[in-house]
């Protein structure tokens, strides 16, 4: 498969995105538990949690909320550049044309972040008016959209409609839960508008929840396969996350070794195939197959939350081999195309 995915180089089919410098990799061991903090710290990224909004330092100034004009929304997301549900954020943003400020975060020190006592991330800080902190991707994207869609509720109290609640894994660790997270709220007349039949939102919602419970927790055990797959992702974690030298040194050597092997525990924990790439190619070929033949997007000629969601988890693979193994052995390389170019005119209005 490595062998395919240099022939399609070779062959010159590189869509647009395959003829820039590889941008992204990915760093999260999404579910995973165990290992040193300093060895493994690149290697988890998870949303979730409430807080209290204080001022952005250390700010990587990609999109900038200053442009926007006086009054409106003005958004600061905290990230590892690498981290599958921080990517899932951004590709919502940037659709929407939102201008936005990037904090990178050091996943091993955290400092960024220690304004919050939730120390995971995406974080979002949103002022419209007032100042607030969104954990959790997916409430992220749900709250913001409602935000643009209904000129009814402020910001703060759309926020409230997504309350964090306390449980218990089954390894005994507790965690916050977002039980409407993949729900707009709005009211009768906006959700006619938004979704003229309910098969569409019900189809979206599907499909964001798949995202998050299912296609997410195979590009770990992808892109960590093997020792010489596993190095190259954290050689470009460290590239392109925020690490000192000694810290860049160990998270790149050892931490490929010890992300080499825990993500043979999440193929066991997930119940992947011996070979892990047939999963991926079985989720993302099942992806297209429900767009269907007659759509550009699962939104039809635009995309939905769903698209955007599968789209942001599964960019975070460019650069690596099972990205290339992924784009030769299925058919997803148009729709992603399509997501590729919507999102980069997105970003050229802005």
């Amino acid at each position: 498969m490595a062998a395919a995915g240099r022939a399609w180089r070779a062959a010159a089919l590189l869509p647009p995105w395959r003829l820039r410098a590889p941008r992204r990799a990915y760093g999260a061991a999404a579910g995973a538990a165990g290992g040193g903090r300093l060895l493994l710290g690149a290697a988890f990224a998870l949303g979730g949690g409430a807080g209290l909004y204080m001022a952005a330092r250390h700010r990587l100034r990609e999109h900038s909320a200053a442009e926007l004009p006086a009054g409106t929304l003005q958004l600061t997301l905290y990230q590892y550049k690498t981290c599958p549900f921080c990517s899932k954020v951004r590709a919502f943003l940037d659709y929407h044309g939102l201008p936005y400020e990037i904090v990178e975060v050091n996943p091993i020190m955290r400092k960024e972040i220690k304004f919050s006592s939730y120390r995971k991330v995406p974080i979002l800080l949103a002022n419209a008016g007032s100042p607030l902190q969104l954990n959790d991707s997916s409430v992220i994207i749900s709250a913001i959209k409602t935000y643009l869609i209904s000129k009814r509720n402020s910001l703060e109290e759309i926020v409230s409609f997504y309350p964090p609640m306390k449980t218990v894994t089954e390894q005994g660790k507790e965690v916050f839960e977002y039980g409407n997270k993949y729900w707009l709220m709005l009211d009768e007349k906006e959700t006619k508008r938004v979704y003229p039949v309910k098969e569409v939102r019900v189809e979206e919602m599907k499909w964001r929840k798949w995202a998050d419970d299912w296609l997410v927790h195979l590009i770990s055990p992808n892109v960590y396969r093997t020792p010489r797959e596993a190095l190259a992702s954290f050689d470009y974690i460290v590239r392109e996350g925020k690490f000192g030298t000694v810290e860049g040194f160990f998270a790149k050597y050892m931490g490929a070794v010890a992300m080499f092997f825990i993500s043979k525990r999440l193929k066991k924990r997930h119940h992947l195939q011996d070979d892990v790439r047939e999963d991926l190619y079985e989720a993302v070929n099942e992806w297209v197959k429900a767009i269907g033949k007659h759509r550009l997007f699962m939104g039809g000629n635009q995309p939905n939350l769903a698209d955007l969601a599968v789209y942001g988890v599964l960019r975070v693979m460019e650069g690596l081999e099972a990205f290339d193994d992924m784009m030769v052995n299925t058919k997803i390389q148009p729709w992603y195309q399509r997501m590729e170019e919507v999102i980069r005119k997105a970003e050229v209005k802005v």
